[in-house]
């Protein structure tokens, strides 16, 4: 029968191998017309072995966390170079767990708690800062540097938030692009802070060669479509310490106490033996929750095409190197118009995408630009929120003044909330494709500013 079932999987999938070629061409074989074919900000890039991958799981019918997801988080945390790693739904999810780790009360003394303070910057994305919001933590809001092009963190406000409640810090690396881990770790050691890598953004990314996200105490990861890799849904946090892990995979497993794997029973070897809390003597330890916990699991079908996906990890980061530097050169000579991206210094970025900021009085505003570039199918994407505390989520507690910090004005958060936007470097996109957007910034220039101004008559 084994026989019979192996000869049966491998003919179905030599069939997925073929329907892929036929249905799904590559971006590479699709003709690309300028101004008629959509050109993404991001996308799936996936073959016929991500698909392969997809349909083996399938034919498992084990639709849980199973075999896959062993295999992705052995794999994912030999890539990174630590310890563990734990595949959760999203990388908001991934977010979530890593910042409810720190509040565990194994981590012991430093833990988390409520009214505690936590560093963050304000031109972020919402999840890097709402779990600590809803736990009862205080974000303490830090402006980002945009001049120099690296629209990070901006390190010399570290010292001003500083006070006697400060726990962590947990800061994004923005569109690939490493803060300043230099400084950051300094701080944190200084003071006994931990330090949460929003690395959702930028995996592949270097700082002093080595990869982001393993830094710090703990690092998350996205899997959405738009990300580096992709399981459609899917996120991952990662740690050296055995202590954060345990506390992570409880956050994500219910909050139970109990570590066995999905389908398994009495791991521990005294499944009726434990005597916790209040609980009478040999209740199961199944259903012994020590954390206030989620069900934040995927599903092995998303963590086997992850599987596969990491391969490729390496290629895509190439092409985005690539585009990301193709826009630079070609867009150098605006800079009287453009705040341009930098890299941060003793950093090689994994670019999630190019930002580009309209410096102010320069005769065309952000939106005249994007709706310009929207209009050639070149789509366009804002720097995610902005100044966070600008969003309508946060009219309550500026209302009340209550539940945050701010340093200093936030000056460059609100000018990239109107003044910033960027474009895609994705592998999706052809070196043709990324010179029709040269060109189409190039003609937009030429337009607005450039152009012959008619006389009056």
């Amino acid at each position: 029968m084994a026989e019979k079932e192996e000869k049966l999987r491998r003919q179905i999938l030599d069939l997925v191998k073929d329907y892929y070629r036929e249905v799904h061409k590559p971006a590479g074989e699709v003709p690309f017309v300028p101004g008629e074919s959509f050109l993404g900000y991001a996308g799936r890039i996936f073959d016929e072995v991500d698909m392969q991958m997809l349909v083996d799981s399938s034919l498992d019918f084990y639709l849980t966390a199973g075999r896959f997801a062993k295999q992705f988080e052995r794999a994912f945390a030999k890539k990174l170079g630590v310890k563990h790693s734990l595949l959760v739904n999203s990388g908001s999810s991934a977010n979530l767990v890593a910042f409810n780790a720190l509040t565990s009360p194994l981590v012991g003394e430093r833990r988390v708690r409520p009214g505690d303070e936590v560093i963050c910057v304000a031109a972020s994305f919402p999840t890097t800062v709402n779990p600590a919001i809803q736990y009862g933590a205080i974000p303490v809001f830090l402006d980002v540097t945009v001049e120099d092009g690296t629209y990070n963190l901006d390190v010399s406000q570290l010292e001003e938030a500083l006070s006697p409640r400060t726990r962590a810090v947990m800061v994004a690396h923005t569109l690939g692009n490493p803060f300043n881990l230099g400084a950051v770790l300094e701080f944190c050691q200084k003071n006994d802070l931990w330090l949460v890598e929003d690395n959702c953004d930028a995996l592949g990314s270097l700082y002093d060669g080595q990869l982001t996200g393993t830094f710090g105490d703990i690092g998350t990861s996205s899997f959405y479509p738009a990300h580096h890799i992709t399981m459609g849904e899917g996120g991952a946090v990662y740690m050296r310490k055995g202590m954060l892990k345990r506390a992570a995979e409880s956050i994500r497993d219910w909050g139970r106490d109990c570590w066995c794997e999905s389908g398994k029973d009495n791991t521990c070897g005294k499944r009726f033996c434990w005597q916790l809390g209040e609980l009478p003597d040999g209740y199961d330890h199944k259903y012994t929750y020590s954390h206030f916990g989620y069900n934040l699991k995927v599903s092995d079908m998303q963590a086997a095409v992850g599987c596969s996906q990491l391969e490729k990890l390496d290629s895509f980061t190439e092409i985005r190197r690539r585009n990301w530097q193709l826009l630079r050169d070609g867009l150098a000579d605006l800079e009287e118009l453009f705040i341009l991206p930098n890299a941060t210094p003793r950093s090689e970025p994994s670019w999630f995408g190019f930002l580009l900021s309209v410096r102010d009085g320069v005769g065309f505003a952000r939106n005249e630009i994007t709706s310009f570039l929207e209009e050639r199918k070149i789509q366009t994407r804002n720097l995610f929120a902005g100044n966070l505390l600008r969003q309508p989520v946060f009219d309550e507690m500026r209302a009340t003044g209550t539940g945050y910090r701010v340093i200093g004005d936030l000056r460059n958060s609100d000018f990239i909330m109107t003044n910033s936007f960027w474009l895609g470097v994705y592998p999706g996109l052809s070196e043709e494709k990324i010179e029709y957007m040269v060109q189409s910034v190039r003609d937009f220039v030429d337009s607005s500013i450039r152009a012959p101004k008619t006389a009056c008559l």
